[in-house]
């Protein structure tokens, strides 16, 4: 088989050779399956109805979901060859999954493996309403009126259908679907809105291949994990096996010995190409979730035709042999078989309902073609992240309670973060906070302590160690209704599971234009200049990979009264705007006191008023010197200070500015400051290469800036132990010495 010509004609063959209900061979095994991972539906064995299985009704839709996505495929690859088809990954040889759609609700939520055309049919006639082929012919065209990601890429999701889009290949769609789960009792519990009803059954579908990726593997045990400790946990994995990892097989028997016997994890099995074995038995583990409220594997054995995808030639690692014996599989030639032989339509009206779908299908391509793409950089990035400063600023100020401790306090940073979390806290009655260690302990750091105790182990807990699964937990926290402060112990930990912030968070508001978001605030202790501890994992001053993340704000306070305003800025954000908040913590001054003498207590801070806030993207600026501008964050303003008043004490009047926002950055702040003196010093503690003061030093270049411009960065290395830590982090006589010779070059200096 080389196209879709031939996976045509092959199925009109088949279809011309199937027998009459008179002449049809008997009953085989209980609902028509004939043993998982056999051929279904040889030409000469019926499928028959059985008591508690497929209805005619039932049945019907069934056939014509996956007539539409069979046609659909087809379609997609016309529209490329019109040069107006961008996705030719199809569903064909999936169509089973339509089964699996009508064993669910249409409001249990769904995040789909990319081969789940029929599903999305299916789903579609369950809600009624949707004309499922037009939307994903528009997502093929790139079309603007696409209704889910407008098109910005072919996705499946409809918020009238609870499909969540997803547009990973390599599952790191599971850890939110375990997150989703989680909410649907913790909402019940905590007496806050879900997005779901109470009884919903979260369904998350993969590839067999997928099944072996480190993201599945950690969702999967999560899962688990929760269900090992009683915790209600409504979640349905799919394998969708068809035994092809793109040209890499996979290995006999290996996902049933993999998930098959797995404790707190029900194993449900079926040939996915048997429309009466696979609804069955996902009606089955449908049924055993929602009632048990427990995860369950349900394993489809599918096959995969027209290749991985349009460019994908099948025959440089398939043998003819194999191609034939998944077209004896086909699971449209089964469903028609089996409504043949049940006498509810026959040869020729199965060949008619199948044109009649399919010309149907090419009349919506045909309008595909001409559907308007996006046409603006404007209106391709207006979703990912929607600013709303006076609503943000109006929910920062938000206060049920008094403040944990009265305003005008001193406090350290740690402090200030800890009083703060209380506040918010009992300002959000939906705000959950968690991670490794934030319960009984409170943290490594002990910043959550206290709070467990205060507001109950429903609000503050403890997580497995695995960061893909304390973010996952965030995102279907956040996704349900939620408001989630998750905590990873370091910054190098969290590097572990950056893409469910790159490929998970920072995208769901981009392909659903908004419809679906997951607010999120990820509390992250890092940086260097740790004593006494450390070397690289736990003195970490990478931030190129958060940088580059579109939409993602990156919050970096170094003043207690910055903590605590910034993060009720973070809070607020997410509630209004969906926003998705990294929130860096800077170690080394968790609970410093002093700025530039013993017991001056100067890095001390008032605790601010609970109507205080810091504006997203602002600045702040010390000291008003007109001969040199220091441009800094996290540590290196503690640095920056106290070399300002030393080069205040050899005449050089400074102004330092913390930039407090990394992304996106305060450029307008910046360039005032920046202009004041004519002459700026980027001390940036990260890394030379990919650290902040590259963004810095290219917003003054991009805004024209003629002044004199330097910067002193961390050495391009890891961070090693003790005190040769010291030796590639920034120093405070880096910053004089630099300084004067930025003062010495003349005012057009640019290194």
């Amino acid at each position: 088989m080389s196209g879709v010509e031939d996976l045509d004609r092959h199925f009109r063959e088949a279809v011309a050779g199937l027998r009459s209900p008179a002449h049809a061979a008997g009953p085989g095994p209980a609902g028509g399956a004939t043993g998982f991972g056999a051929p279904a539906g040889s030409t000469d064995a019926a499928i028959q109805w059985h008591d508690g299985g497929l209805d005619t009704r039932t049945a019907l839709d069934l056939f014509d979901a996956q007539l539409e996505s069979r046609h659909t495929d087809a379609a997609a690859r016309w529209m490329q060859q019109q040069g107006r088809g961008y996705y030719t990954i199809g569903s064909s040889g999936h169509e089973g999954n339509a089964a699996l759609a009508l064993a669910l609700r249409p409001t249990d939520p769904a995040l789909l493996h990319y081969r789940s055309g029929a599903f999305y049919c299916a789903r579609a006639r369950q809600a009624g309403g949707v004309d499922a082929v037009r939307d994903m012919l528009l997502g093929v065209a790139a079309g603007a009126d696409e209704p889910i990601a407008g098109g910005r890429h072919k996705v499946y999701g409809r918020r009238e259908l609870a499909v969540i889009p997803q547009t990973s290949t390599i599952s790191s769609h599971l850890p939110r679907a375990v997150g989703v789960a989680w909410s649907i009792a913790r909402a019940k519990r905590l007496g806050t809105e879900c997005a779901w009803p109470g009884d919903a059954v979260v369904c998350c579908s993969f590839g067999d291949a997928s099944v072996n990726h480190s993201t599945a593997a950690g969702a999967i045990n999560s899962a688990c994990h929760a269900a090992y400790q009683g915790l209600p946990m409504p979640v349905l994995f799919v394998c969708e096996d068809n035994g092809l990892g793109i040209s890499v097989p996979t290995p006999h028997d290996w996902v049933r010995r993999a998930y098959g016997s797995r404790p707190g994890l029900a194993y449900f099995a079926a040939d996915g190409c048997d429309p009466s074995a696979a609804f069955d038995t996902a009606c089955e583990a449908v049924a055993h979730v929602r009632g048990r409220r427990q995860p369950a594997f349900l394993h489809l054995s599918m096959v995969r035709f027209l290749g991985h995808a349009g460019s994908d030639a099948e025959a440089a690692y398939r043998v003819p042999s194999e191609v034939a014996a998944d077209l004896r599989r086909d699971p449209l030639v089964a469903t028609a078989r089996l409504l043949t032989a049940a006498g509810v339509l026959t040869q020729k009206q199965v060949l008619d309902r199948y044109d009649e779908v399919g010309g149907r299908v090419f009349a919506v391509a045909k309008e595909a073609l001409e559907s308007e793409p996006l046409t603006t950089p404007t209106e391709i990035a207006a979703p990912i992240a929607p600013r709303h400063p006076g609503l943000v600023a109006a929910a920062a100020r938000r206060t049920n309670e008094p403040p944990a401790v009265p305003v005008g306090e001193p406090v350290t940073v740690a402090q200030a973060i800890t009083h703060t979390l209380a506040d918010l806290l009992g300002s959000y009655p939906e705000m959950v906070v968690f991670g490794e260690d934030v319960g009984r302990k409170g943290g490594v750091y002990g910043l959550t302590r206290g709070l467990q105790r205060r507001f109950g182990t429903a609000r503050v807990f403890d997580t497995l160690l695995d960061e893909q699964a304390i973010l996952g937990l965030g995102l279907g926290a956040g996704l349900s209704g939620l408001l989630p402060v998750a905590e990873i112990q370091y910054l190098a930990y969290l590097h572990n599971a950056e893409d469910q912030l790159r490929g998970e968070a920072a995208t769901l508001q981009f392909f659903s234009q908004g419809q679906y978001r997951n607010p999120l605030v990820v509390r992250i202790a890092g940086y260097g200049y740790q004593r006494g501890f450390g070397g690289h994992f736990h003195n970490d001053n990478a931030l190129g990979v958060l940088r580059d993340i579109p939409g993602l704000v990156i919050a970096s306070p170094s003043r207690p009264d910055d903590a605590a305003a910034m993060l009720r800025t973070c809070v607020a954000a997410g509630k209004v705007d969906g926003t998705v908040s990294t929130f860096l913590e800077p170690i080394a001054l968790y609970h410093t006191r002093d700025l530039h003498a013993e017991r001056d207590n100067a890095w001390l801070a008032a605790y601010p008023s609970p109507a205080e806030h810091v504006p997203i993207g602002q600045a702040r600026t010390y000291g008003t010197g007109t001969d040199l501008t220091l441009v800094t964050f996290g540590n290196g303003l503690r640095i920056s200070l106290r070399a300002a008043r030393r080069l205040e004490q050899q005449g050089i009047a400074c102004r330092v500015v913390d930039l407090r926002w990394l992304a996106p950055l305060p450029v307008d702040d910046l360039l005032r400051e920046a202009r004041a003196t004519g002459r700026v010093l980027v001390v940036d503690e990260t890394r030379r290469t990919g650290g902040v003061s590259e963004g810095v030093v290219t917003a003054l270049v991009d805004a024209e800036f003629t002044g004199a411009v330097r910067r002193v960065a961390g050495v391009d290395s890891f961070i090693p132990l003790g005190k040769a830590a010291q030796l590639v982090l920034v120093s405070e006589a880096d910053v004089e010495r630099a300084a004067g010779e930025l003062l010495s070059a003349g005012p057009h200096a640019h290194r």
